[in-house]
């Protein structure tokens, strides 16, 4: 059962008459849905799975570049995040028992799709931690037509004589009942709503940076700060995982910022050297987020999203 829940719809900037639904995955906890929605002829419907830190409201620019080309959007706060149900007595701790929990989220924005009625075909965008929940959903059969990533977490950029340290740490945490603590290095600030926009690990638009930091200031019940040692733990095991799986065989766009500095490089090429009808573009001068840079970039990307989704959808209308 969908109940309405809070959207700040003047913060987001999506399309008219955009709203949000609670809806509780199998497990008990409660998570956050927004559908944006497109004209009576859309094509079909966007699943848009948000990275760590982030939340609904966050894509309603991106959701309403969607509806003006012919979708349906939907986003998801993830358990720990956003005005989702969050898990530990620092609620600013993101954090996870078991990655593939996300999965329980997958499906119930799925079951939100379905009680909408929102027109076939869907795909999927899944941008950074998004990506990876993204990447293990299509793996295990998300009925999407085609996939894009932005920034996608096939892997977590730490620098090699860090690595084993990040591993046994974060193993140990969860041995010792520790794994509630925040990683070394980050603690309760949320990072957008704390840190200075020059050399910001995010984007280099500071129109699109003060567009975050305002939603951010304006409820700070949407904040999160650092990861978890259970989640840097899980978040670790599951690349691992994902990078021994074969890449699916469906229509893929991947995007990445040239100064990209969260997540690893190396893993994401190797991922789209192998995936078929899979290809990654390059944004010069982009940083993590660039589905948040600017007006232009922001442009081109969503256009080549769009046009993957129509080719995509045109396959999908000759074969159903």
């Amino acid at each position: 059962m969908l109940t309405p829940a809070p959207f700040h719809a003047d913060l987001a900037e999506g399309p008219a008459w955009s709203r949000a639904w609670w809806i509780t995955a199998s497990d008990g906890l409660r998570v956050r849905v927004a559908h944006y929605p497109a004209g009576e002829n859309a094509r079909g419907t966007v699943l848009l799975f948000p990275g760590r830190t982030e939340y609904v409201e966050k894509y309603g620019r991106s959701a309403a570049a969607f509806a003006a080309g012919g979708y349906h959007t939907l986003v998801i706060d993830w358990r720990g995040q956003g005005l989702a149900d969050r898990m530990l007595e620092d609620p600013r701790t993101g954090h996870v028992h078991v990655f593939e929990d996300y999965q329980k989220d997958v499906a119930a924005i799925l079951h939100v799709a379905a009680e909408l009625d929102l027109p076939q075909p869907m795909h999927l965008i899944g941008h950074s931690m998004g990506g990876c929940i993204g990447l293990r959903a299509v793996m295990d059969g998300l009925p999407v037509a085609s996939c894009a990533f932005s920034g996608p977490m096939w892997g977590i950029r730490i620098a090699d004589p860090l690595r084993p340290a990040a591993w046994a740490l974060s193993w140990g945490s969860k041995q010792m009942g520790l794994s509630h603590h925040y990683a070394p290095g980050t603690g309760i600030d949320s990072y957008v709503a704390s840190a200075p926009f020059e050399d910001n690990l995010l984007t280099r638009d500071p129109e699109m940076w003060d567009y975050m930091r305002r939603q951010v200031l304006a409820h700070p019940d949407l904040q999160l700060g650092g990861p978890s040692l259970g989640w840097l733990h899980e978040a670790l095991s599951e690349c691992r995982t994902l990078a021994r799986r074969p890449a699916p065989t469906m229509p893929c766009l991947t995007f990445l910022g040239t100064n990209e500095r969260i997540v690893d490089i190396p893993r994401i090429r190797e991922r789209m050297a192998h995936w078929p009808g899979g290809k990654l573009v390059m944004i010069e001068k982009g940083e993590h987020e660039v589905m948040m840079e600017d007006a232009g970039t922001r442009g081109r990307i969503c256009n080549q999203m769009i046009s993957l989704f129509d080719g995509a959808s045109a396959s999908h209308a000759m074969t159903a």
